[in-house]
Formats: structure tokens, sequence, C-alpha cells
């Protein structure tokens, strides 16, 4: 899609650094330079705002990728796109049948409800759940990792969805700030909520999250 607009050598394209390797590849295989630019810490889809101080004169292409299930700001995205002349490109995810969706939806909503002591996802307009990803904050205490390891040894699954934000691994290492990038890596944890789990799956989920809150409480 990039090389078809015309995206090429002397061309800079902005990204998310948060996840998708795969679109900073894309992006250098056109010839053009990925620059980074901070998320919206609800939607972990790229900020406008911050899309719009990292457009330079050679700036000719956004990408802009929904992560787990929540869409990005596309229209914000691109309002931005339409003042500075960019194309606004979107990298979608691989849409689940109706069933399987409102199955999800109805899990996270139990968890909404029921989880305490972590940060539950914002749900947004169209969210399909593909990950449920809470906010495990440090404060102190033991932090994310900790709170997995908890979590694995009480039996319930769960995974950190993004562990190295793409602006620090070797390939595409830059020294540039992205503070809500950076948080939503240390902090995020994905919990299941596919439509295999019973009612008891869901309840030991709960169980071993809302045993573990005290540790999130600040530290004094």
């Amino acid at each position: 899609m990039l090389r078809a607009a015309g995206v090429g050598v002397g061309d800079e394209v902005i990204v998310s650094a948060f996840g998708n390797v795969e679109v900073c590849e894309a992006v250098t295989m056109a010839g053009a330079r990925p620059v980074f630019a901070d998320i919206d810490p609800l939607s972990y889809g790229l900020d406008a705002s911050a899309v719009e101080a990292a457009v330079s004169p050679r700036t000719s292409a956004v990408v802009v990728v929904h992560r787990f299930g929540r869409p990005a700001d596309v229209a914000a995205l691109r309002g931005v796109g339409q003042r500075h002349g960019l194309l606004v490109l979107e990298q979608g995810e691989s849409e689940a049948p109706c069933d399987e969706v409102a199955q999800r939806r109805q899990r996270a909503a139990y968890l909404d409800a029921k989880l305490r002591g972590v940060h539950t996802p914002d749900g947004g307009v169209g969210h399909t759940y593909q990950q449920y990803v809470v906010r495990v904050p440090g404060n102190g205490r033991p932090d994310r990792d900790a709170f997995a390891r908890s979590l694995r040894a009480r039996g319930v699954e769960c995974w950190v969805p993004v562990k190295t934000p793409v602006h620090r691994l070797p390939a595409f290492r830059e020294c540039v700030a992205l503070p809500e990038t950076e948080r939503a890596a240390e902090e995020t944890l994905a919990l299941p909520v596919d439509g295999a789990l019973t009612k008891r799956d869901m309840q030991r989920t709960v169980s071993a999250c809302n045993a573990l809150g005290g540790l999130l409480q600040p530290a004094f």
C-alpha cells in the first residue's frame, strides 16, 4: 500500500512504537523512514496530537493500527492527515464471527464489573476484545510482572501484550520521548475472555486478581 501510494526514499511515515514491528519493517522496505509518535492511553492507538507534533516536511503518511479490538480515533487522525496532506493508512485486525465477539464482550463486561485493584480497559465504541487488557501500575509495590507470576501460580492464564516497544528494539532503536507508550508497555496485562471459558474460569480470574489487589495500593 505504501509503495502503491508513491511512498519511498526520503519520505517519513509516522507509526506507533507500541507493538507491530512489521509496520516499521514495511516502511523501511518501501525505502522510507519510520517516525514514532506516542499513543492514546485509552485506545492504545496513535494519539492525534502526538502525530501532529511529529509531522515534518518529509512526512508523507501515517499508519494507524487498531489494538486489542479497540478502534483508534481514526476521525481525528484523518483530520491531521487532511490538514497536512498526508496519506492515512489503517492496519485492521482479523475479524471474528459475530457470536464470538458477543461472547467476548459478555465476558469482558463480567470482568469490568467484578475486578478490583487493576485498571480495566476503556470499552469505547466497537471494542471487540480481541484481548482484554488491564493496567497493573507498580506504585512502588510488586509490578505487573510480579502480578502476572502470581496469577499464573493461581492457575490463571495471562500474558504481556507488548513486551518491548519498537523504538527500543535494536533494529529501530531511537531516542524519542514516548511516555504513554513506555507506561503501557510496563503496565499492561492481557486476561483471557475467549468463548471457551466457563463461568468457573471467569470466577477464578476474578478471585485471583482481587486477592492481589492490595499490592496495587499506593505505598506510603
